[in-house]
């Protein structure tokens, strides 16, 4: 086998380009057909269940991890082990959609008679129009390509993006449908760093422990009221309103100021009007927009009174990055 002398880096951005294209034609071959298809999924009460073999397998297995993770209940059925005992998974309320890039596949049409039998409807994923499953399904959506981007036209490599792709619409379509939310999603993410930022709220992190001083108070007071409450900051009151903060970067830039700070109070050194965030706002959110800011901590509200103070290492800490 001799090496081509072809530059790596124009081989991919050429394959990137026909499998972009593909999509982007396979799109154009969208109809009414689809709107059936999404009407007859949100009316299912049973499971959607997608059969493929081979590389169409590895995709029908994607396309199902995105549907049960955005509230569509959905399974893999796999067409060589269907025949073997797997097809008593399937029940008469579920829908089944089978995924070929021919259509004519044997083991997929073996598969589509066992469940004609059932009378659950079928749908399919095809690049070929003439083909079996085409020709006998209920539903058919198209997924015809040109080429493969294999430079042979055999590996299937642009065809299965394509029914990716299409996977991913035919899911996030149905989430929109459905108003599926950030909160419904959390529900079914609760592990790992995405579970967290769907998960904790500001308020579960927000601390009670904090300190105020007096906008008359000395330097020194204000320092012993920064160690106190061990948040990096102070909150500076009148009376009982909040004017202002005071951080441990308020104190190092009023000793790069002032050659004396005797005769400072809380007022001189204070940021008035501090940034604030609500309790129920997302953890995560907070801590970008603290990175953004370039701050080290948020005041929290909730229903328009005072919480408490969350500070950029709570939310770390909380493995949200």
């Amino acid at each position: 086998m001799n090496k081509s002398s072809e530059n790596p880096l124009s081989i991919a951005q050429a394959i990137l380009e026909l499998e972009a294209n593909a999509i982007l034609k396979v799109k154009d071959l969208l109809d009414k057909n689809f709107n059936k298809v999404v009407e007859l999924i949100l009316n299912c009460k049973g499971r959607i269940v997608f059969c493929g073999i081979g590389k169409s397998a590895h995709i029908a297995q994607k396309i199902v991890a995105t549907l049960n993770s955005t509230g569509t209940p959905a399974l893999f059925l796999h067409a060589a082990e269907a025949v073997h005992g797997d097809l008593g998974m399937i029940l008469p309320q579920d829908i089944v959609v089978l995924i070929s890039k021919s259509g004519n596949t044997p083991e997929m049409k073996n598969v589509f008679s066992f469940i004609k039998v059932t009378g659950c409807p079928t749908i399919a994923i095809v690049g070929n129009l003439n083909s079996y499953l085409a020709q006998n399904c209920d539903y058919v959506i198209n997924a015809t390509v040109e080429r493969e981007a294999c430079p042979h036209n055999l590996a299937p490599t642009t065809s299965t993006t394509v029914t990716l792709a299409l996977g991913d619409a035919l899911a996030v379509t149905l989430m929109k449908l459905r108003n599926f939310s950030a909160d419904d999603f959390a529900k079914f993410h609760p592990g790992g760093i995405l579970g967290k930022r769907l998960a904790i709220k500001v308020a579960d992190v927000t601390s009670q422990n904090y300190t105020f001083v007096q906008e008359n108070d000395n330097i020194k007071q204000v320092i012993i009221a920064i160690t106190k409450g061990k948040k990096g900051c102070t909150l500076v009151k009148k009376d009982n309103e909040i004017l202002g903060i005071i951080t441990d970067g308020d104190i190092r830039r009023a000793l790069e100021k002032y050659e004396h700070l005797n005769n400072l109070t809380a007022k001189d050194i204070m940021t008035y009007n501090p940034k604030f965030t609500d309790a129920q706002e997302f953890a995560y959110d907070a801590l970008v927009r603290m990175e953004n800011l370039k701050i080290s901590q948020l005041l929290v509200y909730e229903r328009n009174e005072f919480y408490g103070i969350v500070h950029l290492h709570d939310l770390l800490n909380e493995g949200l990055k």
